[in-house]
């Protein structure tokens, strides 16, 4: 039979708290890859891998908030936790994978589509892996165009965000780019979700005892919140990350012009004379020869 689905049992606060999430790893995320293409190749891999588990565990974390305000009546939900816990490394790898693209190859042209790509692959492999890890007495199934819906949404959300962040214009075009990417994940989260049906077993739809969601997806959550945490502290004590200004400056190279300016020299010039008034007699006198 067809069960009833509630995506808001909690009115609007799971959605605030998962858009308030997806902002905040997007953010973190985009500035890591920011400045990582400001810096010296020996530490590029590490920004760009901070910024790939900072996105991943913040869309991870968005996910499973917004499924905390997901009810079945009369079917207890439980999560499998290698399933769960799964779809947050998938995230991190095929998310780091994108941005790794961008990373050294830049935002823009072939680089930034197969980026954005991979990147919005990722996000929506951890939503439907993370509902393939929810147990309940029934069968899920899913509208075939809207999942297709769901994943073009997260695709191109991505695409916009890394190109954004690949502009190294400053705090401002982080913090637009991650709103984006915030409002993309959320979307893509509730189209997904828009597109499930769940069809119970049995024929009684009769409420029965279970724990809430809520209770079980608390615990999983306090190691992706405390490392986009931690991350936040490596954002705030880094002001050239912040700010997005390089910590060297770029020498210009073009044929004729040093690489060095030269130091600047003074140019001697020999003292003037006074110029000698017209009728001045010579204090000299003259010699007869």
């Amino acid at each position: 039979m067809q069960g009833t689905v509630d995506g808001f049992s909690y009115g609007l606060v799971t959605p605030l708290v998962a858009y308030l999430m997806a902002c905040l790893g997007g953010a973190l995320g985009l500035r890591c890859t920011t400045r990582s293409m400001l810096v010296s190749n020996s530490w590029r891999p590490g920004w760009l891998a901070l910024g790939s588990a900072a996105i991943g565990s913040g869309i991870w974390t968005m996910h499973f908030v917004a499924m905390m305000g997901f009810t079945v009546r009369g079917a207890p939900i439980h999560y499998d936790k290698t399933m769960t816990f799964a779809s947050l490394g998938v995230a991190i790898v095929m998310v780091g994978v994108g941005i790794f693209i961008v990373g050294y190859k830049g935002a823009s042209g072939t680089a930034l589509f197969t980026g954005g790509t991979i990147t919005g692959l990722g996000v929506a492999s951890m939503h439907y892996l993370g509902m393939a890890g929810m147990r309940l007495n029934g069968n899920l199934e899913y509208n075939t165009l809207t999942v297709a819906a769901s994943v073009v949404i997260a695709m191109a959300a991505a695409t916009a965000a890394l190109w954004a962040a690949g502009q190294v214009r400053g705090l401002m075009w982080s913090v637009g780019a991650s709103l984006v990417m915030g409002l993309a994940v959320s979307g893509m989260h509730y189209t997904g979700m828009a597109a499930l049906s769940v069809h119970l077993h049995g024929s009684s739809a009769a409420p029965t005892s279970g724990d809430s969601p809520a209770e079980l997806l608390a615990p999983m959550m306090i190691g992706p919140l405390a490392f986009l945490l931690i991350a936040g502290v490596v954002v705030m004590f880094d002001p050239l990350m912040v700010m997005g200004k390089p910590d060297w400056a770029p020498v210009e190279n073009k044929p004729g012009i040093p690489a060095h300016a030269d130091a600047p020299h003074t140019v001697r010039r020999p003292p003037v004379r006074p110029r000698r008034r017209v009728g001045q007699r010579s204090s000299r006198t003259p010699q007869n020869w």
